[in-house]
């Protein structure tokens, strides 16, 4: 129970195939209370569903594009739960047409929106959130490879991760000294709602195991366990890094069997 007491906000959860869910499912196996913000649409139908699973009554609609609704669902927090141990921060979104054409293509209002949605929300949560942090919180949020090196058909949406990345460290720096940890976790490709609107994925999914050094597919589990790691006093002197729960895959130049 490594996270006995701890009480835990998570942004992002889509459905139960998200990396958030197995975050949220880790947390909870070890201790933490809880808590959800998604988009309206996906509250009723979706989120709440699974939050009711875990035996969690916070369950909050905010549009991160919008501060005073991210403002409000901290402060409900503050009001009902007090300081917040761990931040969740799994949000990422490129308009379709933008993911589908050449990244030289990309619109500016494309390119704008993937990067205030999946990066600069990032930013705009710790800064409310600073409210309810305490010394030993910890932050995460969730990346991908494509932030590093340049994967086929991800586009805008690695532009957005690397500013994602960058964020973190920046954070990281500044929220130091005040004991608060900011990490990035990138994950290897796992089979989420968001991972299906990258063209190819399914060819990239299914060569995965036959190329990253363990062999294996990545699982939300895999996810939820590093999670875990970042939000436990295992971890307290770690900050400012990007994880990979990749198999090993981002070690590698040229693959080999």
């Amino acid at each position: 129970m490594l996270l006995e007491g701890k009480k835990a906000l998570i942004f992002g959860v889509a459905n139960d195939m998200s990396n958030a869910w197995g975050i949220a499912q880790a947390f909870h196996d070890n201790g933490a209370e809880v808590g959800f913000s998604s988009i309206e649409q996906l509250i009723d139908k979706r989120v709440r569903p699974l939050a009711q699973r875990l035996g969690s009554t916070f369950v909050e609609p905010c549009d991160v594009q919008d501060d005073d609704q991210i403002r409000t669902v901290f402060e409900k927090w503050e009001a009902e739960h007090g300081a917040l141990d761990i931040l969740v921060h799994s949000l990422a979104f490129a308009p379709k047409e933008d993911m589908e054409r050449s990244f030289v293509e990309t619109s500016r209002e494309g390119f704008h929106i993937a990067m205030d949605v999946s990066a600069y929300s990032l930013v705009a949560l710790v800064r409310e959130a600073r409210r309810v942090l305490t010394r030993g919180s910890s932050v995460m949020t969730l990346s991908y490879y494509g932030a590093e090196k340049v994967v086929g058909n991800y586009r805008v949406m690695g532009i957005a991760k690397a500013a994602l990345e960058s964020c973190t460290r920046y954070l990281a720096a500044e929220l130091g000294p005040e004991g608060i940890r900011v990490n990035a976790i990138s994950p290897g490709p796992v089979r989420t709602l968001a991972a299906h609107g990258v063209s190819g994925f399914k060819t990239m999914y299914k060569s995965f195991p036959e190329l990253a050094p363990l062999r294996s597919t990545i699982t939300i589990e895999d996810v939820g366990r590093c999670a875990l790691y970042l939000a436990s006093d295992l971890s307290s002197a770690i900050t400012g890094e990007t994880i990979h729960p990749d198999g090993g895959f981002n070690i590698l130049g040229v693959a080999h069997e």
